[in-house]
């Protein structure tokens, strides 16, 4: 049994391994989105010593063992997966959401986000059916669902797209109750 031990140890060192480096891929990418150069660059600097220790230990003795490939191999998944967890848990960043409400509610969407503390500019524009009004409103990452359960509540069914905005500058965003 005691053989065993080392070779156990082995699949879990290169498997927790994987899913740290790949994690932290993940989060450096969404570092150099964000324009955050100089934490990817310290991101990237650990992410690159894990996955150095993780390949030379599926490299050892070669690659006739198929369980280090297989750890390997769910540790890259495992890292992808836990690191946009951890990406969606962070939020780093701003979204522009552009709402195009039915004509008679306009009005009532532009006020109901205002009064939850939301920027929104409206923009007349024609659409397939005539004059329409597209509502833009930027958001910090992390009041998405905040902003996404706004809009439901006050139409489900309201056209909306959300993109990613790399940089702003200004704008009117909610304040934190107290402040």
């Amino acid at each position: 049994m005691e053989q065993w031990f080392p070779i156990i140890f082995s699949y879990l060192f290169i498997f927790f391994a994987r899913v740290a480096d790949m994690s932290l891929d993940v989060v450096r990418i969404l570092m150099l989105m964000r324009d955050r150069r100089a934490w990817a660059a310290v991101i990237g600097f650990f992410e690159v010593s894990i996955f150095v220790l993780a390949l030379n230990e599926v490299l050892k003795g070669g690659l006739d063992d198929p369980g280090k490939i297989i750890a390997y191999a769910g540790g890259f998944a495992t890292g992808n997966f836990l690191g946009s967890v951890i990406e969606s848990k962070l939020a780093i960043g701003f979204l522009s959401i552009h709402i195009v409400p039915p004509r008679e509610m306009v009005e009532e969407f532009t006020r109901l986000m205002r009064e939850e503390g939301f920027g929104i500019t409206s923009v007349q524009g024609c659409g397939r059916d005539g004059a329409r009004t597209m509502l833009f409103v930027m958001i910090k990452r992390k009041d998405l669902h905040k902003a996404l359960n706004l809009v439901n509540s006050i139409c489900p069914n309201a056209f909306f797209n959300v993109s990613d905005a790399r940089s702003i500058h200004g704008g009117v965003f909610p304040m934190k109750k107290g402040k």
